[in-house]
């Protein structure tokens, strides 16, 4: 009986080996919803024989170079002290290497740094300055990565604290008011507050309000990006600017392999966006390739990951509001999927694109109903 039951397990197993082994009949990718108007070039580029890697970096350097996108690369949101700081991982499959480069300044492309991390040394991950010194020896521009919209909403964040510290305006100045005291300001109130400010900052009556929505709700603005060719070859690339008004020096999953991203070239690939610092606990890319080697489907893979979350937090609601998580699951036979901690609102629901002939958005599974809200807990601004 025990012979008959190890070989029904070895049978088993080898089945899911076949499944997973096989190559997917036309090129997939796979990315965060901010990625979906730069799929195509990097389909093209798939499905015409470029490298896995290079064809998902296409997609990612879309984000990383708009400086309208606040949350990846030029015109990102920086941290406390007004400096945008760069995180980004990636691992190709078909060499089975990895590059990741933390708190990345003054260089707009983070992606591209780290695959030169992968390609140019004997290291995965460079940081700070070292990783900003790599970059020019590879011939990276120097570039300041604060646009001017951006620095208008890092200095009306900053005069948020104005009744906390020592960022103006200052006992004497026109319109100066004692902080409030005894109780807090609706957040109507604030908002109106925070608009005034705007105006006087110089901030465009257009973008007034983004700007002030901005500073109430910071936005978390990261892209990962997987690619699998019709040969079974694949690769995973994850990019971002970080949180809004990080500490200097903060990195999140980003540029953590095995955290913001994982590829294994005999399973799949995987990555995330949202709250770093709880994916960093759970391994999460990592875990949920390693659920689909033992067999689940990409979809159970990310919510079991998810899960793991929640266990970490004791299902303590009151907790896991203020997390928000989506992971991006790829295959390497080409079957996908998009899980999310929240659903998100109903009429917003949390989305992620997808292309495998056909560029479109779809709704990710989700474990919990709701949606999260950001940290530090201050009321969401109204719609």
């Amino acid at each position: 009986m025990a012979a008959a039951g190890t070989a029904a397990l070895a049978g088993a197993q080898e089945a899911r080996a076949q499944q997973v082994s096989s190559a997917p009949k036309n090129p997939v990718i796979i990315c965060a919803s901010n990625g979906y108007n730069y799929l195509d070039r990097g389909y093209e580029a798939l499905k015409n024989g470029a490298d896995t890697l290079d064809s998902a970096i296409l997609v990612v350097r879309g984000p990383e170079e708009d400086p309208n996108d606040d949350g990846v690369g030029y015109g990102g949101l920086p941290n406390e002290e007004g400096v945008v700081e760069l995180d980004s991982c990636c691992m190709h499959g078909p060499t089975r290497r990895a590059g990741s480069v933390g708190g990345l300044r003054n260089i707009m492309n983070a992606s591209l740094v780290a695959k030169a991390v992968m390609e140019h040394t004997g290291h995965v991950m460079l940081v700070g300055e070292g990783a900003e010194k790599f970059g020019y020896a590879m011939g990276f521009e120097k570039k300041n990565l604060l646009t001017e919209h951006s620095r208008k909403i890092w200095m009306l964040w900053k005069e948020t604290h104005s009744d906390q510290d020592w960022w103006g305006p200052g006992i004497g100045a026109p319109g100066w008011k004692p902080p409030l005291e005894g109780k807090t300001a609706s957040i109507e109130e604030r908002m109106q507050v925070l608009y005034a400010k705007a105006e006087r900052l110089g901030i465009a009556p257009e973008d007034r309000m983004d700007a002030v929505r901005k500073v109430l709700d910071p936005p978390m603005g990261t892209i990962h990006c997987s690619a699998v060719n019709v040969k079974g070859e694949i690769s995973g690339i994850t990019t971002t600017s970080g949180l809004a008004w990080k500490l200097p020096g903060r990195c999140g999953d980003s540029p953590v392999i095995g955290a913001g991203c994982y590829t294994d070239p005999e399973v799949g690939s995987a990555g995330a966006t949202g709250s770093g610092e709880e994916n960093i606990k759970v391994a999460g890319a990592h875990s949920i390739v390693e659920n689909m080697r033992h067999g689940m489907s990409p979809r159970e893979a990310g919510l079991d990951a998810l899960k793991r979350i929640v266990r970490f937090h004791n299902n303590d609601m009151n907790q896991l509001r203020y997390i928000g998580m989506t992971y991006y699951i790829l295959r390497k036979d080409g079957a996908f999927a998009g899980v999310a901690l929240w659903s998100g609102p109903a009429q917003r629901h949390s989305k992620f694109a997808v292309h495998d002939g056909t560029r479109r958005l779809e709704d990710c599974a989700a474990l919990l109903q709701g949606e999260s809200i950001n940290w530090p807990p201050i009321t969401r601004p109204p719609a």
